[in-house]
């Protein structure tokens, strides 16, 4: 772990693919019929996805991450010339049960059992992410799932963070937010939380007009973090 510890936390608000879910895992138990295909998917998959939330944005063009996640889909088969129905919605479905980065349900437990309020705030459909917390069993740790949804635009937009502030009571500088995607980490504290980048995969932060507070490797530094073990 790098950085201060935090003060004052009444709140912490995860992103939630890539941070708590492995949205790798999709493409992964798809194996049997990618092969070695399957890495390449994945990441084109979450490449496109994302540069469609911000394109969407920045158009005002809304549309629910499920069919963005659906579109992006499509063109990484195409890109990989996989032509298949049948999968395209076999990972589809894979997507609303994704697996759960081993610490993340013990994690969520220590922060309830201390009365930190837990959430998620993701770009993801209310339909999806529900599901996905249902299927990985971290449902039951969490007070809110908060979807961009409501805002009509994604992240890092700065309505999107508020979000958390107003549905959760708590002021800016009294939550931490924790994301392993770093553009998001900037726009958390651009925003005005104290945000921990959960840098799961070594890599290089973004040249962006903010920084995280600390970085951390895996959730189970976050209660050292914040100050409650």
């Amino acid at each position: 772990m790098s950085g201060a510890r935090f003060e004052n936390v009444e709140a912490c608000v995860f992103d939630a693919y890539g941070t708590l879910l492995d949205f790798n895992s999709a493409a992964g138990r798809a194996k049997d019929t990618l092969g070695e295909k399957a890495d390449a998917l994945s990441s084109l998959w979450r490449q496109k996805q994302l540069e469609y939330t911000w394109l969407r944005s920045l158009m005002g063009a809304y549309a629910p991450f499920w069919q963005v996640t659906g579109e992006a889909l499509d063109y990484a088969m195409e890109a990989l010339a996989i032509a298949d129905d049948e999968l395209r919605q076999r990972l589809m479905q894979l997507y609303l049960a994704l697996d759960p980065f081993p610490e993340v349900a013990a994690t969520l437990k220590i922060l309830k059992q201390a009365g930190i309020k837990t959430a998620i705030l993701t770009n993801g459909s209310p339909q999806m992410i529900t599901a996905a917390c249902r299927n990985a069993g971290i449902d039951v740790f969490l007070d809110a799932i908060l979807s961009v949804d409501e805002v009509q635009v994604y992240k890092p937009h700065p309505s999107v963070y508020q979000l958390a502030v107003d549905r959760l009571g708590v002021a800016k500088e009294r939550i931490s937010f924790q994301s392993s995607n770093s553009w998001d980490a900037v726009g958390a504290s651009h925003f005005g939380f104290q945000v921990a980048w959960c840098n799961r995969y070594d890599r290089r932060f973004d040249r962006l007009p903010a920084q995280p507070d600390a970085v951390i490797k895996s959730l189970t530094e976050l209660p050292l973090l914040i100050g409650i073990v």
